[in-house]
């Protein structure tokens, strides 16, 4: 019986083997067609280098994101699937890269169609080489700002596992990544960041990604924790959390990186840059003195994972707006933002059967909604010509357009996640069965525990 197995078992790793080396051939061939695709004619002197160098390293600090994701998430779950959740962020980072430069870049960024998506003459990176796009970044390679917004892409989903942590089928979480991306993550960034989409021609302000990033993945975490279902084991993250210091790393991290997620996505070396970093730290330093303050009046302790979390609800809260507002209005924000988030957290896991195991909700859909709202009311014109006064600087319409800017893409992402799931999973089911969320999806899916006992 042995020895078939063992058969069965080459035998597999050799057709598998076998498809992937036909692939990879195929598709060389097929770069023939895109030759100079990622080169073409420029115009060297249109180049800033400092700029250039700017987002190519706020880039990299994008991407430092995904894997503190894991280590944040890992560290507020159960020790037996710590590696299942480092792990899925890992395998989102490499599947959405890819996914990115084949059809993600331009169905997000390439000429509009609709007002919603992009049409294909981005293909492949078709005709996105050294020269720059005037339309997004006039100095710097149009490469340097398809990679910048290729790591926006990739966290986003990264971001929903928190919701169903444990209890995910890997090969189903494969085929929503890359379905996620396509449908829900790419018309939506479309719509608020492209030339031609109809959230941005409707005058929403959305610095980084509040409404994009993390909006989309908190509303597409609440579908998929409907859908899901909840825990065999109901304890709380705070309860069941297997490595404080794993979160408080993850934090640091996020906390690290979104200097590139904020001031970076100003695409140039200069004053507008300064200003996103300097509210950014403001703003969750902020909410993490809030949550502390909060969780020490609730629980009689302050908390260190109170200090954690609260950090990245300020920094989720002050992404929108971290191109258009100034350093007091961030304290407020973050202040703001804490509140509402640590109350969202109360709500859901005390008044709500939902069971959003790690409060992507909360965080991210709450989070980034509050943001964007209170961008409505602290945007000034002085400080970022291209966006607009706030209801406080004399332009109170612009509370209006934030909230229908939130509305539509809270709608969107939350429909359409709970279409896509339930369409998955009549091919494929979502969750493991009972005896693997038991033993726990470090040894039941991927064969490796994270500690040794």
């Amino acid at each position: 019986m042995e020895q078939l197995l063992n058969l069965k078992s080459r035998m597999g790793f050799m057709w598998w083997a076998t498809i992937l080396l036909i692939l990879g051939c195929a598709v060389g061939y097929a770069s023939m067609s895109f030759g100079g695709a990622s080169a073409g004619e420029y115009d060297a002197s249109l180049i800033n280098a400092g700029d250039t160098a700017w987002v190519l390293l706020a880039t990299a600090l994008v991407m430092l994101m995904t894997p503190a994701v894991g280590f944040f998430y890992g560290g507020m779950v159960s020790s037996k699937n710590v590696v299942s959740v480092i792990k899925q962020s890992m395998v989102i980072l490499a599947l959405v890269s890819v996914q990115w430069v084949v059809l993600g870049y331009t169905l997000a960024f390439g000429p509009d169609v609709g007002g919603v998506i992009g049409n294909l003459d981005f293909f492949g990176l078709k005709g996105v080489g050294f020269a720059p796009n005037a339309d997004y970044a006039a100095t710097i390679p149009h490469l340097s700002f398809m990679a910048f917004q290729a790591m926006f892409a990739i966290i986003t989903p990264a971001l929903i596992i928190g919701a169903f942590v444990g209890r995910i089928r890997f090969k189903t979480l494969v085929i929503f990544t890359l379905l996620w991306t396509t449908l829900v993550y790419d018309p939506i960034a479309h719509s608020v960041w492209a030339v031609g989409g109809w959230i941005r021609d409707m005058g929403a302000l959305d610095f980084a990604g509040g409404t994009v990033v993390h909006m989309s993945a908190g509303f597409s975490a609440l579908a998929a924790a409907i859908l899901v279902g909840r825990r065999l084991d109901q304890s709380e993250p705070s309860v069941s959390a297997n490595n404080v210091p794993f979160v408080i790393l993850g934090a640091a991290l996020l906390w690290f990186g979104w200097f590139g997620f904020n001031a970076g996505s100003a695409l140039a070396a200069g004053a507008l840059a300064a200003s996103a970093f300097v509210v950014t730290n403001t703003a969750a330093a902020a909410a993490a003195l809030t949550w502390v303050a909060l969780s020490w009046a609730q629980n009689g302790k302050p908390s260190a994972m109170a200090a954690a979390i609260g950090a990245v609800c300020g920094l989720v809260a002050i992404t929108p707006a971290s191109g258009y507002v100034g350093p007091v209005a961030s304290i407020a924000i973050g202040i703001i933002a804490g509140v509402v988030t640590y109350t969202a957290v109360y709500i859901r896991s005390r008044k709500t059967r939902v069971d959003d195991t790690l409060d992507v909700w909360a965080a991210h859909g709450v989070g980034g909604l509050a943001g964007a709202v209170l961008t409505g009311f602290f945007a000034e014109k002085a400080i970022n010509a291209a966006g607009n006064n706030g209801a406080l600087f004399g332009n109170p319409d612009q509370v209006i357009v934030q909230i229908l800017a939130v509305a539509a893409t809270a709608t969107y992402a939350f429909v359409a996640t709970y279409v896509l799931l339930k369409v998955i999973s009549f091919f494929s089911p979502l969750r493991v069965e009972s005896h693997e969320e038991e033993e726990g999806l470090d040894m039941a899916t991927h064969g490796e525990s994270a500690y040794r006992h």
